[in-house]
């Protein structure tokens, strides 16, 4: 197959371009490399993809090393050069990873994620319209279900009720996949993201925050006095919920679908502090704050819709997931063994 997969240069984007192209798919990038969070790191992950150079504005690229992969630095929401990618391209579908991320910065940047999250996305409806996409696979995340109680959190569940304009954006896409699924035919798949961590991973998350200052000697910041949970996915299970919904067809299924994608497992973040400092031999020094707004007390997905469409199976568990990610900070980052 020919994909479009937008976000390419971020943490789950590059891991999925990585695994489609090792299959034989053939795979265009898109990214808009913005400065959200380091773009040092998403250019080290462009370079494993064989794209060598900082690209320049409107220029598909060719890798040096992947014959099968092309990258372009374009925003999402350029409506003159998106369309005219897609006029050239002939994707056969589309995975549509790229946003502006972050829940906290939500708050001071919101202009940002209506011309991202909203326009760049009906950009990508529009697209997959105009130019006979049949299949678009699109991230959601676990943040539409707000201050949820009812656990673990299901596809079913009422998400009229977001906390913060990120999770409003999402809820966004959602109902625009519908209507456009509706009225024009086109496959669409929402997948729910729940806090996704691994080697490669974003520097404004946990997983980072947490061992890059426990390396260092700093203290971390423990919100809600430490009393959250969070169901924390490995990278590695996340790409192979997304390849199972983006490359098969299972019969019977809506032209709509919608999904958690998560690890279904849980874990405090206590228990996920504890299992850093065991793997580094150090102890963290803990600041202890309260719950940030938008931020809520607890994630947990069900996954069995995706399990019993898709047969997704995460199967990383967080001391494996832990020590990996690790591993790859110490060595990036070059830490001191």
């Amino acid at each position: 197959m020919k994909v479009l997969v937008t976000g390419a240069a971020g943490f789950i984007g590059y891991h999925l371009c990585e695994k489609l192209v090792a299959l034989g798919h053939t795979v265009v990038g898109l990214d808009n490399l913005n400065s959200y969070y380091d773009v040092t790191l998403k250019l080290s992950r462009l370079e494993r993809l064989g794209i060598t150079t900082v690209p320049p504005e409107n220029v598909l690229l060719q890798s040096s090393t992947v014959s099968n992969f092309q990258f372009i630095k374009l925003n999402l929401e350029d409506r003159e050069n998106v369309p005219a990618l897609f006029k050239t391209g002939g994707f056969d579908s589309v995975c549509n990873l790229a946003a502006q991320a972050g829940v906290r910065y939500s708050l001071e940047a919101p202009f940002t994620y209506i011309e991202s999250n909203i326009l760049g996305f009906m950009n990508i409806l529009e697209c997959c319209r105009n130019f006979n996409v049949t299949k678009l696979v699109y991230a959601s995340s676990s943040s539409v279900y707000g201050s949820n109680d009812k656990l673990p959190f299901s596809v079913n569940d009422n998400v009229d009720h977001p906390i913060s304009l990120y999770a409003a954006t999402k809820k966004s896409n959602e109902l625009m996949a519908h209507t456009y699924s509706h009225l024009f035919g086109i496959k669409t798949i929402g997948l729910r993201f729940f806090t996704v961590y691994g080697p490669w991973g974003r520097p404004d998350m946990a997983m980072f925050l947490f061992t890059d200052a426990i390396l260092n000697n700093k203290p971390i910041k423990v919100f809600n006095d430490g009393n959250l949970s969070r169901d924390f996915t490995y990278i590695d299970d996340i790409i192979k919920g997304v390849m199972a919904t983006l490359l098969s067809e299972p019969a019977g299924n809506a032209l709509y679908e919608l999904y958690n994608i998560g690890n279904s497992k849980p874990v405090q973040l206590m228990d996920f502090i504890t299992e850093i400092e065991n793997t580094t031999g150090l102890t963290a020094q803990k600041e202890y704050l309260p719950l940030q707004p938008g931020d809520v007390e607890a994630t947990w997905a069900d996954v069995e819709s995706l399990k019993a469409s898709y047969n997704y199976e995460p199967s990383t568990d967080i001391k494996k997931g832990v020590k990996n990610y690790v591993a790859w900070h110490r060595e990036y980052y070059k830490k001191a063994q």
